[in-house]
């Protein structure tokens, strides 16, 4: 019964904090001023990053996404679409998991969309969902290592970078991506 209730209050926690995110949301302004500083790092840190991205038919940067979890997780973030270079929509992330899990992290993402047909697809839907929709190559590249675009072959690839804290969770299935109205 203890441990009912323990998760009980985990849950209810977890549903203010996304309920929270979603009522204090970020201006289209300030996610772009993020997403520009999130991209930065990730040219840091990954050589070849720029040439990758010129490549893309578009790309999701999500510069702070923040997994929280005891028991039961949760996970939120919002970030923009660029094609060609510019922002043309701005979207949020969220997944739920249930598990062994505690603790908490925030990590920023980059997802790239290699084809046309695959943006589109993106863009087409009403709430892309990763392993439903489709899928996303994650990428695993350290700090100064090197992107190989002629090593990818999939049609959307995904990086998690940055992430600091105490849940360490290189996994994107289930994550479900949802425009936002930010005019």
């Amino acid at each position: 019964m203890k441990n009912y209730q323990t998760t009980l209050r985990s849950a209810a926690a977890l549903v203010v904090i996304l309920f929270a995110s979603s009522v204090l949301a970020a201006s289209a302004d300030k996610i772009d001023r993020d997403s520009n500083a999130a991209l930065e790092v990730f040219r840091e840190e990954v050589k070849g990053a720029d040439v990758f991205l010129s490549q893309a038919a578009g790309y999701l940067i999500f510069p702070r996404v923040i997994k929280v979890g005891i028991g039961i997780g949760a996970e939120t973030g919002e970030g923009v679409l660029r094609v060609g270079g510019g922002t043309v929509d701005y979207y949020r992330t969220t997944s739920g998991s249930i598990g062994l899990q505690l603790g908490a992290q925030a990590k920023s993402m980059v997802i790239v969309f290699m084809t046309k047909d695959s943006l589109k697809k993106f863009r087409n839907s009403k709430g892309w969902k990763v392993g439903v929709d489709g899928s996303v190559a994650l990428i695993d590249i350290g700090a100064g290592k090197t992107i190989d675009s002629q090593n990818i072959k999939d049609p959307v690839v995904g990086f998690i970078y940055g992430a600091k804290g105490l849940m360490y969770n290189l996994t994107l299935e289930g994550s479900k991506f949802s425009k936002l109205d930010k005019s």
